[in-house]
């Protein structure tokens, strides 16, 4: 098993689309770094017949100052030694309890906020500050959502959460592009994908969350995305030459 000219950090790649963004990522002969919150046998299993080095750390993402000191120290002794590209993908994500802000506990929003921004955020900042003088191309690729561009009720701290990805991430790329090597940087919406997440979104009480029914008419209308697809559209935007150019995007556009 010989290393990859091209590694790739993955947050949230135990289920969902991340899962299939790390086996489409290591078909397609990258080495990865995986934060979940408890390694895969069976991604392991993958990459070894993939033949791709697989790195997966138990993370608790809520604790994301630990995982970005973690990070930070791993990819200053890894170095930059034969790599054409090195890309952070923030993934993971958390969706709070769906009700009114008034009604959902204090713990729940401090928890979806530190997941879904405050971790990207240092996991960013940490990736950023390794890799700023390695030559090899840099990417960071922040998964958002349409609801951070679309404000919904009873959605409050995901949607703010999603609107903070996308200003971060536009904040980013202005100061990436006045570096010499600078990181190209996205915020990326992956269009609607059949996940847990919508699945808690059908299944919400209707009386406290007023969009249920347009959930449920996705999934009869087949509208949804499965997560090989997703993954594939959002790798494929990921491969683009011109990445970057946009921070804030949709797969859709």
């Amino acid at each position: 098993m010989t290393a990859s000219p091209h590694l790739t950090l993955l947050t949230g790649a135990s289920r969902g689309m991340g899962r299939a963004m790390a086996e489409q990522l290591l078909d397609a002969g990258h080495d990865l770094l995986c934060l979940s919150r408890k390694p895969d046998e069976a991604l392991a299993q993958h990459a070894g017949r993939a033949g791709r080095r697989l790195e997966q750390w138990a993370q608790d993402l809520s604790r994301a100052e630990a995982a970005a000191a973690r990070l930070e120290t791993w990819l200053t002794a890894r170095g930059p030694e034969g790599l054409a590209s090195v890309t952070l993908v923030n993934n993971a994500g958390v969706l709070p309890q769906i009700a009114p802000l008034g009604d959902v506990a204090a713990a729940d929003l401090a928890q979806a906020l530190r997941v879904d921004l405050e971790a990207p955020m240092l996991l960013a900042g940490a990736f950023l500050r390794a890799t700023a003088a390695w030559p090899c191309e840099r990417k960071l690729l922040n998964i958002s959502s349409g609801l951070g561009r679309r404000a919904m009720a009873s959605q409050a701290a995901y949607c703010a959460a999603k609107a903070g990805l996308d200003h971060f991430t536009r904040c980013v790329a202005l100061e990436e592009a006045g570096r010499p090597q600078g990181a190209k940087v996205c915020s990326l919406a992956p269009g609607v994908i059949d996940t847990d997440m919508q699945v808690q979104l059908r299944g919400a009480d209707p009386k406290r969350f007023a969009d249920r029914a347009s959930f449920q008419g996705l999934k009869d209308q087949g509208a949804l995305s499965t997560p090989a697809e997703a993954a594939a559209r959002v790798l494929a935007y990921l491969r683009r030459s011109d990445f970057g150019s946009n921070p804030v995007a949709d797969v859709r556009d």
